[in-house]
């Protein structure tokens, strides 16, 4: 237990430390589709709040709901629906975001080890074009990048770890972002007019602790996450733009924590933060702090 409080420790100090926190494209919350559940159980809801400080002064609130189906022993499909809402010197704007549909596909168990499948899609609600009074907002105010993302993932097991390795690939963009700095009277965001971001690859290493009476449970886990090119905007010219630096390595501390009620219900806490990241994030995801609280309930 004193290496569980250890490791919360230096990621909550991290958590203050680094100027840029997590992106999250959804390909880090990816590793919730591969969570064991108990075979009895059919059925799954999740409610979550995210809390977050983003560039500058901005602030989030991004509240989702899940639905996840046992279909048989191999098959589960689950969805989610994502809102956030921003709020900072532009002012405030809530949207909803994302729908999300992932599939699982599990092989059977062997040996203590286990691997598994996943496919799945992002869809967004807005073209990530929301203003206020009139006035275009960069991408930290946006709740959705405005792309149609495709999702394949693979998680191998064994006894208590956990490796998964997956790609979200922008497969179409239907961003209409029309936000330039140069007329915004502020240069805390970069110009997004017509964004196009790149694919991004993820690796996760997740390690179980589990107390003696189970009530409690313990994930901490890194990821390492390669943004697959640069991202781009139109300049005011007509002309695309490359954002130099938006391409490389983020690597994320994060660590879940689980309160298991009962049987049926559970609560668990959430904390990341980032080791490495990019030298330019321009999509607006970047958080200098993240906090998660989800509430999940099994029939």
């Amino acid at each position: 237990m004193k290496k569980v409080f250890l490791i919360s420790a230096i990621i909550l100090i991290s958590n203050f430390a680094f100027a840029q926190g997590c992106s999250d494209a959804g390909i880090c919350s990816i590793g919730h589709g591969f969570q064991s559940t108990d075979k009895d159980v059919k059925n799954t809801i999740e409610i979550a709040t995210i809390f977050g400080a983003g560039e500058s002064d901005v602030k989030y609130f991004s509240p989702y709901i899940s639905y996840t189906r046992q279909i048989n022993d191999k098959i589960e499909l689950s969805t989610k629906v994502t809102f956030s809402t921003a709020s900072g010197s532009f002012g405030t704007r809530g949207a909803f975001g994302d729908a999300f549909l992932i599939g699982k596909y599990s092989f059977a168990a062997k040996n203590n080890t286990q691997w598994s499948t996943l496919l799945g899609w992002k869809l967004p609600f807005t073209s990530s074009n929301l203003k206020i009074n009139g006035y275009s907002l960069p991408l930290d105010y946006q709740s959705s990048l405005g792309t149609f993302d495709l999702f394949l993932g693979t998680n191998f097991k064994y006894r208590k770890w956990d490796f998964n390795a997956a790609l979200q690939i922008p497969v179409f963009n239907n961003n209409k972002n029309s936000y330039f700095a140069a007329y915004s009277g502020t240069d805390d965001f970069p110009t997004t007019n017509l964004f196009e971001r790149k694919s991004d690859a993820l690796f996760r290493a997740t390690y179980t602790l589990n107390t003696k009476n189970q009530k409690f449970s313990f994930k901490p886990n890194v990821l390492f996450i390669y943004h697959l090119g640069e991202d781009s905007f139109e300049n005011i010219f007509g002309k695309r733009e490359n954002f130099v630096g938006s391409e490389g390595l983020t690597i994320n501390g994060n660590l879940i924590s689980t309160y298991n009620i009962s049987e049926q219900k559970s609560i668990e806490l959430s904390i990341a933060a980032p080791f490495v990241v990019r030298d330019i994030r321009p999509d607006g995801l970047t958080r200098s702090f993240v906090l998660a609280l989800h509430y999940k309930i099994s029939f």
